[in-house]
């Protein structure tokens, strides 16, 4: 039976660690073929773990942010329906495996990503890039602008937290598009934490400076990792902006079927995740907030973040899983 979140639009908290087992499932499945040179079949492993899991859950959801839109994704496309079909209406976005080339060359930081929420609740946006700049929790709403130049939110942030621009370090994706930008930070005087895949860990790290050695987010990265990155910070308080770049006739269509009239508008953390959002993380390869995954004889070992909005909790669960044939292996 279909039922929406409750009057107050949140969500059963026991879906906050039901989740988990998606991302665990696909972060396992992935971790298999890690290291192996092999992108695409390390991401198909993981989009078919995933969807797997999801559809043991007791929701009706619907696909907003996905593998890409259906003609382009056999599975886990923007539309698809998961789920049971008998629980809470959601909005579902998804990375069954968030940085496939760091996977495929067993580098840092490669996640399997999932968030949730009452229906209508995630900017559903078209497959294509998206500009960003974020910031962890902490700071006053609207201290970086998207429309303002790399020099002004660098000295805005620094201000903010009452240091020196040479103490700001930025994660920027590793792109010759981002030449422009690595060379305006520079000259600002902040220094640059280059990342070569990656952006929602990217994103992620900036909430936790202290340990990630990253305050801030800029540059260029896909659309659908900005809505995710926006509901991981939803659920610890950071800030995000993004603006799609819908540079050609084609891409500016494919947003006008999703609702977006716009095409340079840029929208605040809130525009791309509201509502009570759940979140989970699960390390696929080792990086500065999440362990990957680990094989032993007689268990697997996995590594995850859960966040909800909500609560503004946020659970780092090591689990130890003696019963591996779960996983189908």
């Amino acid at each position: 039976m279909t039922r929406a979140p409750d009057e107050t639009g949140t969500l059963d908290r026991i879906l906050t660690l039901e989740i988990a087992r998606v991302t665990e499932r696909a972060a396992v499945a992935a971790a298999h073929l890690r290291g192996r040179g092999d992108e695409k079949a390390a991401d198909q492993a993981a989009v078919d773990a995933m969807r797997s899991e999801l559809n043991t859950l007791a929701i009706e959801g619907v696909i907003v942010i996905g593998e890409g839109e259906r003609d382009e994704a056999p599975m886990l496309f923007i539309g698809e329906q998961v789920g049971t079909g008998e629980g809470p209406a959601v909005d579902v976005a998804l990375d069954p495996l968030e940085g496939r080339t760091v996977c495929a060359k067993n580098l840092p930081n490669s996640l399997a990503v999932i968030a949730m929420t009452g229906r209508g609740s995630l900017l559903n946006a078209p497959d294509v890039y998206m500009e960003k700049i974020a910031v962890g929790p902490g700071y006053p709403e609207g201290v970086v602008d998207l429309a303002q130049p790399p020099e002004v939110n660098l000295q805005a942030l620094a201000r903010a937290k009452g240091v020196a621009v040479s103490e700001i370090t930025a994660c920027i994706l590793d792109r010759p598009r981002h030449a422009p930008l690595i060379e305006a930070v520079r000259e600002a005087g902040a220094a640059i934490r280059l990342i070569g895949d990656g952006d929602i860990a990217g994103v992620i790290h900036t909430t936790d400076p202290e340990q990630t050695g990253i305050d801030i987010y800029m540059g260029i990265g896909g659309a659908p990792e900005g809505v995710l990155a926006a509901a991981a910070l939803r659920c610890t308080g950071g800030q995000i902006q993004g603006r799609l770049q819908l540079n050609t006739n084609d891409k500016r269509a494919r947003a006008e079927k999703m609702g977006i009239s716009d095409p340079y508008r840029i929208y605040s953390t809130h525009e791309m995740a509201s509502g009570d959002v759940i979140f989970a993380a699960t390390g696929v390869t080792d990086g500065n907030l999440l362990d990957g995954v680990r094989f032993y004889n007689d268990r697997i070992v996995t590594h995850t973040l859960l966040m909800r909005s909500r609560s503004r909790t946020v659970r780092e669960m090591r689990a130890y899983h003696h019963d591996k044939s779960k996983f189908h292996l």
